[in-house]
């Protein structure tokens, strides 16, 4: 038998044959199929359990992911994992080879890639390559300006950018952001004009910006200064009145922006009265026959809105019909949403490119209402829109400050406003509505958790495990995600998990936007069970609906006792377990912190294991701010 060819390999043990299972690749030599062109229809019959159609198709397909397998070629020359031709492929499209080709540098724009990697692919690809090429220059621009992303940042000071670009060894700093705005994938902004100064803006404090992300800034406040001017008042102020009926001053205040704003503001911490606040407007505005859409970041929100308004919600990806993964929306400027008043809870969550999308499907005239709680995590993608709305100063804002939910949810809501104004307090909690649980140490925390979740909680409180969600900051450590899910699945789903890892009756979390599939998909964040298992598929329940999850999107699927604080935002269960443990000490923030406390709705247990870390992170608000330009452009778009 003729030794294997290495790209062939490479390519078939990466999983970049359609078709073409693990099991199935690992039989190829047996085959005698150990390079390109051995792959015929006839030799593929010869693997067990291959058939003359199975054959067929799986021929077709290897010719079909040709252009994936010329990216092979490039990569295992360069000594790079193969894998990274599907991701070559999705960014660069069938053209793919012959880009890299073209530039080598281009690879950066996978998130995985290292500067290292790129300029090994060159060094394998270009005759005389040196890191003073105007590419890799131009790429490094781009690179830095992703990287900044990834902490919510939208811009990055020129200095700041030219720095990175020197210490990666570019000599002509400046033609390099040159090289890159004229690619058209960066944007060059000026200072902010301040109309208050008579002083020229210093235009060393200009700033750049991925194009993408710069131009949804501009397109948010250009929206906003839209629906700012053409809104007509819905009705009269005085119309509050047949809704007011157990409404503080502040809340009736926030009805009326609504009826009046063209975009308002509606802010508060836990129980001070949002959500009843939200059903007063969505029932006055029913009362007036006038169309309303409500919609939340997540499944759970949406769920939560819908049942305390006694109207439908849905997602905002839903509400905006995402197509798929590709990130694209069906509703915009040439379909708008059929609504008079857009209603969106939780909007800490939302980030600057899924904002921009939603004001672009609400036509002239629209009223947009965005709830949320400015105290929360920001969003998960670059921007810190909620904040520079409230910071702009030129878009009404109602904030709640009075806590309605004693009763019912006194010591949690008590023990948030404390977090959210920077204390620690201690909270009197006879009916165990929370619990400090300490711990020493990371191990210690996790035996703690599985405690809590499958014994205690259950028997001294009545709330079922299916009702409890763990929530964490870190993913790795005894007390992170992926140690606490397998501990929990061990005492709440023994299995050996029959379809990627999954059994039925697990619980999942999902980690990507699947919404094109039937019946309904599901999107990043949103928690099911597992009900069924087919021939490499799933069905879960999620909180949007049944759900069959193909091969293709079970990737996207991790086990979901144990989650994330970021994962875990903009849903509520009835009971939650925080676990601190010592290795997320940096990582705490006050933010972070009391995020994770408001996820519960009746219990709330902490397993305390971080020492002093919490209360500094509590006191100190120790999170770097996202530098973007959304407020200055509100001010000037709408001060003008």
């Amino acid at each position: 038998m003729s030794a294997p060819d290495p790209v062939f390999a490479a390519f078939t043990a990466a999983g970049l044959w359609p078709g073409l299972g693990k099991r199935a690749a690992a039989e190829l030599p047996g085959a005698g199929i150990v390079a390109p062109e051995q792959v015929t229809a006839d030799n593929l019959v010869k693997l067990p359990r291959v058939g003359r159609q199975r054959a067929e198709r799986l021929f077709s397909s290897f010719l079909a992911a040709g252009p994936a397998y010329e990216v092979v070629e490039m990569l295992v020359g360069a000594g790079l994992p193969a894998k990274l031709a599907a991701g070559v492929s999705d960014v660069l499209g069938p053209d793919a080879a012959r880009r890299l080709r073209d530039d080598p540098w281009r690879l950066l724009l996978l998130t995985q890639v290292s500067l290292a990697d790129a300029d090994r692919l060159a060094i394998a690809l270009l005759k005389g390559a040196d890191r003073q090429d105007r590419r890799r220059g131009r790429a490094l621009v781009a690179l830095t300006l992703r990287t900044a992303t990834r902490d919510g940042h939208t811009v990055l000071p020129v200095d700041q950018v030219l720095s990175a670009l020197r210490a990666e060894g570019v000599d002509d700093v400046a033609a390099a952001v040159v090289a890159a705005v004229d690619s058209g994938d960066v944007l060059e902004h000026d200072p902010p004009f301040d109309p208050e100064s008579e002083e020229e803006p210093d235009p060393s404090h200009r700033t750049l910006s991925l194009a993408r992300y710069g131009m949804a800034e501009d397109a948010v406040a250009e929206a906003v200064a839209r629906l700012a001017a053409t809104a007509e008042p819905i009705a009269p102020a005085g119309a509050v009145k047949s809704v007011a009926a157990g409404l503080d001053p502040a809340q009736k205040q926030a009805v009326v922006q609504v009826l009046s704003a063209g975009v308002s503001l509606l802010t508060g911490g836990p129980g001070t009265g949002k959500s009843r606040t939200v059903a007063s407007v969505v029932k006055l505005l029913q009362a007036k026959d006038v169309e309303v859409a409500l919609a939340a970041p997540t499944g759970r929100a949406a769920k939560r809105l819908e049942e305390l308004t006694d109207h439908p919600a849905t997602t905002v990806h839903r509400l905006l019909g995402a197509q798929g993964m590709t990130g694209g929306f069906s509703r915009d400027e040439e379909w708008p949403l059929d609504a008079d008043v857009v209603v969106v809870d939780e909007a800490s969550m939302l980030d600057v490119e899924l904002t921009a999308a939603l004001l672009e499907a609400c036509s002239d005239g629209t009223h947009l209402l965005l709830v949320g709680d400015p105290a929360q995590l920001p969003s998960i993608g670059p921007g810190h829109v909620l904040g520079d709305l409230i910071d702009s100063g030129v878009v009404p804002v109602t904030e709640l400050t009075t806590l309605h939910r004693q009763a019912e949810g006194g010591a949690i809501a008590t023990l948030a406003t404390g977090v959210r104004a920077g204390e620690l307090v201690q909270v009197a909690s006879q009916d165990r509505e929370v619990v400090i649980v300490p711990a020493q140490g990371s191990a210690e925390a996790a035996r703690r958790v599985v405690q809590l979740v499958t014994d205690s909680i259950p028997r001294v409180l009545s709330i079922d495990p299916a009702a409890v969600q763990v929530v964490t900051p870190v993913h790795r450590g005894p007390a992170g995600t992926i140690e606490l899910n397998k501990a929990l699945k061990a005492v709440l789903n023994p299995g050996d998990g029959t379809v990627w890892g999954f059994d039925v009756g697990d619980r999942v979390v999902a980690t990507a936007n699947h919404l094109d599939l039937e019946p309904v998909g599901f999107a990043n964040g949103e928690v099911g069970v597992v009900t069924g298992t087919g021939d490499g598929t799933l069905s879960v329940d999620f909180s949007s609906g049944p759900c069959t999850v193909p091969t293709s999107a079970l990737g996207d699927l991790k086990h979901g006792w144990a989650i994330t604080v970021h994962r875990a935002q903009g849903s509520e269960w009835p009971g939650v377990v925080v676990v601190l443990p010592p290795e997320a000490g940096g990582m705490l923030s006050r933010p972070l912190v009391y995020t994770a406390l408001t996820r519960a709705q009746k219990h709330l247990s902490i397993v305390h294991a971080s020492g002093a870390a919490l209360a500094r992170a509590v006191r100190e608000v120790d999170v770097k701010p996202r530098r973007t330009r959304l407020a200055a452009l509100l001010r000037e778009h709408l001060e003008a």
